[in-house]
């Protein structure tokens, strides 16, 4: 279901909007934990299966390096079969995303997505950045509700209802 302003209007965040938050924060570094975490979160999602995933950040260099840290994508080069994973990745329906970005940015992006694709928030995956409660806050009502994703020490996180709630890393050896 898209949230289309009955105006027509842009869904971005006029610019006296992101100023209440004051100083946003910036994503840091990801970590190792962060980064297993968020691919036990992929693996572990079962309902609908996933078989494509895109990967988007924003431009900052920190998110740059977690998405490309995710984004290795490789395919068998010598036989026959390197044309179904490469059209995976380049599908234009994913099941699942995989977003590393700052709040603000994140933030517009969802609105616009949210505004103008079929892109669902339950589909999203996300870099301890994202969950940072000013993202819920600046997107608005129910843009972000089912968004998870990874924390920096390893747990999880998701966002229902425009609250973040944080999960903490699972116990070594502990079923997922």
């Amino acid at each position: 279901m898209n949230s289309r302003p009955a105006s027509g209007r842009s869904p971005l965040l006029p610019a006296p909007g992101t100023t209440a938050y004051g100083d946003l924060p910036v994503p840091a570094p990801h970590t190792a934990a962060e980064l297993a975490a968020l691919l036990r979160l992929l693996a572990d999602h079962r309902h609908p299966p996933l078989r494509g995933v895109a990967i988007g950040h924003s431009r900052d260099g920190a998110s740059r390096t977690a998405a490309a840290a995710f984004a290795v994508v490789d395919w068998p080069e010598q036989a026959a079969s390197w044309l179904r994973p490469a059209r995976r990745l380049t599908d234009r329906e994913p099941d699942a995303f995989v977003i590393a970005a700052a709040p603000l940015g994140w933030a517009q992006l969802a609105r616009r997505l949210r505004h103008s694709t079929p892109w669902r928030p339950d589909r999203t995956f996300g870099f301890a950045s994202l969950a940072e409660p000013v993202a819920a806050a600046l997107a608005g009502p129910g843009v972000l509700d089912g968004v998870r994703g990874a924390s920096a020490d390893g747990g999880t996180w998701r966002t229902e209802s425009g609250w973040t709630e944080s999960f903490p890393p699972a116990a070594p050896g502990a079923a997922g």
